[in-house]
């Protein structure tokens, strides 16, 4: 399959689901990780135009440690609108990975570059097949599966299915350790280094899920994209209701 994975920032799809990106990369399959902004406001000390490269450059190596193909998008940090240039810009990013998964941010996170993101790629997924909207790259006719990934902490998300990342932890560690210079922003806004801001919510989503360390998820489910069974590489199901 191609998997497509959308981040707001650089390092979110490390972040909140990396295991899952290179449980996809290890059983073969073509993955994607396409970045709308361009970090630029992510150091209290550089300039916009310096950390946007540095962390392009971080990007780029953490793409790399499970062979991704990185797509850059460039956006303002922190300022990602829903406008015709974003959607135009969204659309040619799925012509191009044609994927058969999509995996983005959850519609009501904490930051509005996670909710804008997921919510253009939410609505504009299937707009990728239709050969009046002009982008460079030329439609495809499927309409992938959309899962959102989890927020940071949990917070507001409830997961309906997970995926065990024990075997891959290491691998999300590696990739996450690539955008050094986040390192210290992140224990300045949240208090942790980045590896316990990794450790902690895996766990706990693990225990939700019985399993050692597990990454959270949850479906789109809208016409065109009926879930008879799902892609999530050895995806375990949340809680289920009870027969009466």
């Amino acid at each position: 399959m191609n998997v497509l994975f959308v981040g707001a920032h650089p390092d979110d799809i490390e972040i909140w689901c990396g295991g899952t990106a290179a449980l996809y990369a290890k059983q073969g399959h073509k993955v994607f990780f396409c970045i709308a902004t361009n970090g630029n406001v992510g150091s209290a000390s550089l300039p916009a135009n310096e950390i946007a490269a540095i962390r392009k450059k971080e990007a780029t190596n953490g793409a790399a440690v499970i062979g991704a193909t990185l797509i850059w998008l460039g956006f303002d940090d922190e300022f990602l609108l829903d406008s015709r240039e974003t959607r135009l810009a969204f659309i040619e990013a799925f012509r191009q990975a044609k994927p058969d998964v999509v995996i983005c941010h959850w519609r009501s996170d904490y930051n509005p570059d996670h909710s804008i993101s997921g919510m253009v790629v939410d609505e504009c997924i299937h707009m990728a097949g239709i050969p009046n909207i002009k982008t460079e790259t030329a439609p495809f006719l499927e309409i992938p599966h959309v899962y959102f990934m989890d927020t940071p902490a949990g917070v507001g998300f409830e997961p309906e299915i997970y995926v065990d990342i024990t075997e891959t932890f290491a691998t999300k560690v590696k990739m996450v350790a690539q955008h050094v210079s986040q390192n210290g922003w992140m224990k300045n806004i949240f208090g942790y280094e980045l590896e316990a801001f990794l450790e902690i919510p895996a766990r706990f989503r693990g225990l939700q899920a019985g399993c050692e360390m597990a990454e959270a998820f949850r479906p789109s489910y809208r016409w065109g994209r009926m879930f008879k069974e799902h892609y999530l590489p050895g995806s375990l199901r949340g809680p289920q209701k009870m027969p009466d």
